[in-house]
C-alpha cells in the first residue's frame, strides 16, 4: 500500500466519516440511544453526587466502553447482513459474540456505577 502525504482535508473528511458514524448509530440503533439516555442519567447523577475527579474517570470510562462496544457490535451485524443476508451458523455466531462484548460491557460498567453511587445513596439515609 502506498503511503500518501499528509492532507488536512483528509483528517477533516475523517472526521466527517466519524460524526456520520454516530449519526447512523444513533438514527438506526435503538439499544445506543437507550445506552447514550443511560450515559445522560449517570452525568447527571455524577453531578448531583458530585463525584470525585476519580470516579469522573471511571464514570466515563465505562459509558465509552459501552458506546464503543455497540458501535463495533453494529458494525459486525451490518457487514455480516451484506456479506450473507440468509440465515448462515457461522454469521450467527459471530452476531452472537459481538452482542455478548455489548453485554459485557454494559454489566461492568453498571458494576463501576454501583461501586461509585452505592455508598453515596447510602451516606445519605
Amino acid at each position: 500500500m502506498k503511503q500518501e502525504k499528509f492532507s488536512i482535508t483528509k483528517r477533516i473528511k475523517s472526521f466527517q466519516y466519524a460524526f456520520n458514524g454516530l449519526k447512523i448509530l444513533w438514527m438506526e440503533e435503538h439499544n445506543a440511544r437507550i445506552h447514550f439516555l443511560a450515559s445522560m442519567v449517570v452525568v447527571i447523577a455524577g453531578f448531583a453526587f458530585k463525584v470525585s475527579l476519580i470516579e469522573w474517570t471511571l464514570l466515563a470510562f465505562a459509558m465509552g466502553f459501552v458506546i464503543v462496544t455497540e458501535i463495533v457490535n453494529s458494525s459486525i451485524e451490518n457487514l455480516a447482513d451484506f456479506v450473507e443476508p440468509q440465515k448462515n451458523l457461522h454469521i450467527k455466531k459471530a452476531k452472537d459474540l459481538a452482542a455478548a462484548a455489548v453485554l459485557i460491557s454494559a454489566v461492568t460498567a453498571v458494576v463501576i456505577g454501583l461501586i461509585v453511587f452505592v455508598p453515596k445513596v447510602l451516606g445519605m439515609i
